[in-house]
């Protein structure tokens, strides 16, 4: 063995069980990488609109159509919040931090896609409540519902 394959170390990691860990999953890591770039693009000044656009235009249609609704949506309800990408999906920041995202079911192989909120959304109450949505068509009933949301979390 030479010196360089023996200071490498295993890509596999073993549990207390003693199994194998199989580690992120493909989407995962294509995640984790997508979130790198955009980190990089941001100290350039390019993770903005063009960047939350291009990630919608790339979506397969079922959740490209309902993430520009969304844009759109959050767009009139919120003007001041900064579209971006975060983690590879649209995402609207205030302040520079991100108030809710969509997620494609696609990219996660999910039965749904989801509208999500982080804490930077005024959202809060009681000691519960949902911070994420599923959504599987947008009718004028859940436009309303998401726009009544999105200026709660803002305000």
């Amino acid at each position: 063995m030479n010196a360089k394959n023996a200071t490498q170390k295993s890509t596999k990691r073993t549990t207390a069980t003693g199994r194998t860990s199989k580690g992120w999953t493909a989407e995962e890591r294509a995640a984790a990488k997508a979130y790198a770039q955009e980190r990089k693009a941001e100290a350039r000044g390019e993770n903005d609109e063009r960047a939350a656009l291009a990630a919608i235009a790339a979506m397969p249609k079922p959740d490209r159509t309902l993430a520009e609704k969304l844009h759109a949506i959050i767009k009139a309800a919120a003007p001041d919040l900064a579209p971006k990408t975060w983690y590879g999906m649209p995402a609207y920041a205030k302040e520079g931090k991100v108030v809710c995202f969509f997620q494609s079911a696609a990219k996660f192989k999910a039965r749904y896609a989801t509208l999500g909120f982080n804490d930077a959304a005024n959202l809060d109450q009681g000691a519960m409540w949902p911070t994420a949505f599923a959504l599987t068509e947008l009718t004028a009933t859940e436009e309303a519902k998401i726009s009544k949301l999105v200026k709660k979390a803002v305000s």
